[in-house]
């Protein structure tokens, strides 16, 4: 991955509320090459990202609108969106 990607981060439903914020702008360590490894080192960024990534199992990703896994490569991302499962009845 370049040094310098900067991307757009989007939380929704609880993940927002757990976050506190429902959008930024940050730019990425070269280190990090899939969802799982942002997820890691979102978590490291305080008690409010531990918090929302508490059970990383269940929640799910989207780059550039596209729902991906958590081996998903970060190369050419621009928007990454995290949000819990939808349920419905």
């Amino acid at each position: 991955m370049q040094s310098d990607q900067t991307v757009r981060i989007l939380y929704f439903a609880w993940m927002r509320e757990k976050t506190g914020r429902s959008e930024e702008t940050v730019q990425l360590p070269a280190s990090l090459v899939n969802i799982a490894d942002l997820i890691g080192w979102l978590k490291t960024r305080g008690p409010e990202y531990e918090a929302a990534f508490d059970r990383a199992e269940v929640v799910r990703a989207a780059i550039n609108q596209t729902h991906v896994k958590p081996d998903a490569p970060l190369a050419g991302a621009r928007e990454i969106a995290f949000f819990p499962p939808v349920t419905g009845g």
